[in-house]
């Protein structure tokens, strides 16, 4: 009854809007002019609107303690900083929105309800910052500090009882699984990486000839000799092998004469005639020269800490063997996923075994619970000895099959047991899909090792707070309505609403 008054109302409310069911071809002035625009606001937000139910959930104590200590060190004078709870809410927005600098900074412009979510008092239009603000933000945001940050938001979603039990024994489920956020790169090649070094090395050439004031030949060979036999094979569809190692050889051969040239230019110029940005460019060029190198004396060899992007060198290839993409080129997450919420528990460019983390996550689950998970599911990969043993010892279950030859009466209770595992460890493979697909975890666009790990860090807590925000609404209607519910969300029944 109460499900057909609402339809009925909602339709009645249409037709009041938009007028009887038959269309209406409209006049020609179809753009009315902003003066006859009305606002349904009254001077007053709603106080419904997600940014400002967002508003009472963020951990703003926390956010500007973390963010005044980057300030503690730095003079008074100068540019007047910008408070913690713009930095912070402006980087949430982005990430929610899953928009670039710019578009965040317009959203926060047109949009009264994110100006309140950022603590503003009175409605602006002028731009609050510049667009380049944001990646200092992230500076100042890193990946330990977002965890903190993160673990504080699932404390305020899970408040501790009144009176904890003795023994509390273990209870709970923590799912792992490790994912890859790649970066905004395109798919590296030897070939292409040369021939990109040869010609940053060129344009260094090029600054450092017209500060020494020389005159002749800046290089030692022929440029659009070297660029046209870089095309060659590079216009192919499918280079052969042989032609592949001999433009690398190529090309390899020009670096290593445009690196000579350029030390012989830099002897005789003064000190300060490249830049420290141009330094470093020309330090992560000498590293690839002397990895390509190494590369063509032993093919077989595998290179440590290889860089396959000059512009992004701490880049890592991450061999995952999925199809479609078998290697991956950004950093490696572990995630682990407890009641919904996502957690990093490791973070790095460098391509680590996620079966060595087990340990350190059902530590850091404890921490956070007070008791050892009752059952951990995980893939194969987390199966190894020392788990298991560690297992073992805690009493926990670790999903996957026995050691050894099964009983008869044990191989049907397995394959139960196995089933259900194997259903409840799909949420960790859907919030993988989540942060990948809608929040843009699929494609880090920061450039820096330390601001593309923050950003990986703010996606996964948007990605927690919009589930925060469906706890919630689902709790209201609940208390409000006496509507039956997923059991799932019984454990939060004692958090305080929204007024």
């Amino acid at each position: 009854m109460f499900l057909w008054y609402n339809k009925l109302k909602k339709q009645s409310k249409k037709q009041q809007f938009w007028g009887s069911r038959m269309y209406k071809k409209q006049s020609e002035k179809l753009q009315m002019t902003i003066d006859d625009f009305i606002l349904p606001f009254s001077g007053k937000l709603s106080a419904e609107n997600r940014w400002v139910k967002l508003a009472n959930l963020m951990p703003w104590e926390l956010i500007e303690e973390i963010y005044a200590d980057k300030f503690k060190n730095e003079r008074a004078d100068g540019n007047i900083p910008i408070p913690a709870r713009v930095a912070f809410g402006a980087l949430y927005i982005k990430a929610d929105r899953n928009s670039t600098d710019e578009q965040t900074l317009e959203n926060i412009t047109e949009n009264p309800f994110m100006q309140y979510f950022l603590g503003l008092h009175e409605f602006t239009q002028e731009p609050l910052f510049d667009p380049s603000m944001m990646v200092h933000f992230r500076k100042r945001f890193t990946e330990e500090e977002m965890a903190k940050i993160n673990e504080e938001l699932f404390r305020r979603m899970h408040p501790p009882k009144d009176e904890p039990p003795q023994d509390p024994g273990n209870k709970g489920t923590l799912v792992l699984d490790a994912t890859c956020a790649p970066a905004d790169v395109r798919y590296p090649t030897d070939l292409s990486l040369l021939n990109e070094c040869r010609e940053n090395v060129e344009k260094l050439i090029d600054d450092v000839w017209d500060a020494s004031q020389k005159s002749g030949h800046k290089t030692s060979y022929n440029r659009k000799k070297a660029r046209k036999q870089y095309l060659k094979v590079a216009k192919q569809r499918k280079p052969k092998r042989k032609a592949i190692k001999k433009a690398v050889s190529e090309q390899l051969e020009y670096l290593g004469k445009s690196l000579a040239d350029i030390e012989k230019l830099l002897i005789e110029a003064p000190e300060n005639t490249l830049t420290e940005r141009q330094k470093k460019r020309l330090d992560t060029i000498r590293k690839v020269a002397a990895q390509q190198r190494k590369h063509a004396e032993d093919p077989r060899k595998s290179i440590s800490d290889r860089i396959v992007n000059l512009r992004q060198p701490h880049i890592r290839p991450i061999v995952r063997g999925k199809a479609g993409a078998p290697v991956e080129f950004g950093q490696k997450l572990n995630f682990s996923v407890v009641d919904g919420f996502t957690f990093i528990d490791n973070q790095s460019f460098d391509n680590f075994n996620e079966g060595i983390t087990l340990i350190d996550s059902a530590k850091k689950y404890r921490k956070r619970h007070g008791c050892w998970p009752e059952a951990i599911l995980a893939d194969s990969i987390y199966r190894n000895k020392e788990n298991r043993k560690f297992c073992k010892e805690h009493g926990i279950r670790l999903s996957g099959p026995r050691l050894g030859r099964p009983k008869a009466d044990e191989i049907e209770a397995d394959k139960a047991q196995a089933w259900r595992d194997s259903c409840d460890r799909n949420i960790v493979e859907s919030r993988n899909g989540i942060a990948k697909r809608r929040y843009g975890l699929n494609r880090i666009l920061a450039y820096l090792d330390c601001t593309a790990k923050s950003e990986a860090a703010f996606i996964v807590f948007a990605m927690n707070a919009a589930l925060c925000l469906r706890i919630l609404l689902r709790l209201f209607f609940r208390q409000r309505f006496h509507l039956i519910l997923c059991p799932v969300y019984t454990k939060f029944e004692n958090i305080e609403l929204f007024s």
